[in-house]
């Protein structure tokens, strides 16, 4: 699938300050950028360094004033997208060093704290039964609701809310599937059908490689329902939701508005 993106967003520095951006899709496996623009309006040149596990880019920026980012790319996405309860678990002792992380806590996900949760709720099945299971227990239970969160809510209070937006689905299914014994990480990215039209989150879990390549394979999963792998442009991916913020200011920062455009383009 061909996507269309296009961004913007803007925000203001009283001082020098130091911001950490992240909002370019990333070419990787999966995934092709086929054209893209980037345009800062800044009096200072942006640094880019390799963002978490070398999977897309993050900008590094020192200004100060008004500061408007404007982004667009087409983007030709590859990703499989296989039945996740079809999928079995991949053999912890073969995984990846670098996913060990992802079966840990970490800020927003304690996954520790719902071990006796997914054991009561979901006793039976094979590791992607469970992952489909906890995907349609959190979009039975679970409102969709702008407002209802903030930067410091995190899979605890979603869980006991019940309610929340796209990070906060993701934050549960991550700390539910690590709870399982299933490395979960955050993915932020595009997705045509998100509404309203945002940056978006969704869950990715380490299972069984469906194309056989090796044993184990990264996998996206949107308890939202909004974006499938098909369709899905990643940005970059982390522990959770404060690994792939697409703008971390190291000062005073007031930001002034956003808009997110993802679109199919047909196929002629």
């Amino acid at each position: 699938m061909d996507l269309s993106i296009t961004t913007h967003f803007a925000f203001e520095l009283s001082e020098p300050t130091d911001v950490l951006l992240q909002f370019e899709a990333a070419d990787t496996s999966g995934q092709r950028i086929l054209a893209s623009s980037t345009d800062l309006t800044s009096d200072h040149e942006a640094t880019r360094v390799p963002a978490q596990d070398n999977l897309g880019e993050r900008l590094w920026l020192r200004s100060e004033g008004l500061i408007e980012v404007d982004y667009s790319a087409k983007i030709l996405v590859t990703r499989p997208s296989p039945e996740i309860a079809n999928l079995s678990a991949a053999p912890l002792q073969t995984m990846p060093g670098e996913t060990t992380q992802y079966l840990f806590d970490s800020r927003y996900c304690q996954a520790e704290q719902f071990q006796s949760f997914v054991s009561e709720t979901f006793p039976h099945g094979s590791a992607g039964e469970r992952i489909a299971a906890i995907t349609k227990w959190i979009a039975t239970n679970f409102t969709y609701q702008p407002g209802v969160s903030d930067t410091h809510t995190d899979a605890r209070d979603s869980f006991i809310q019940r309610q929340g937006i796209c990070r906060d689905y993701a934050h549960v299914l991550i700390s539910l599937a690590r709870a399982s014994g299933i490395p979960a990480r955050y993915v932020a990215g595009y997705a045509p059908q998100v509404d309203p039209p945002d940056f978006h989150a969704v869950a990715e879990v380490y299972l069984e490689d469906c194309e056989g390549r090796g044993a184990g394979a990264w996998h996206l999963v949107d308890a939202t329902g909004m974006a499938d792998a098909a369709g899905f442009a990643k940005i970059g991916i982390g522990r959770d939701a404060a690994d792939v913020s697409f703008l971390t200011s190291y000062g005073p920062c007031n930001f002034l508005r956003s808009s997110v455009s993802v679109e199919t383009i047909p196929n002629e």
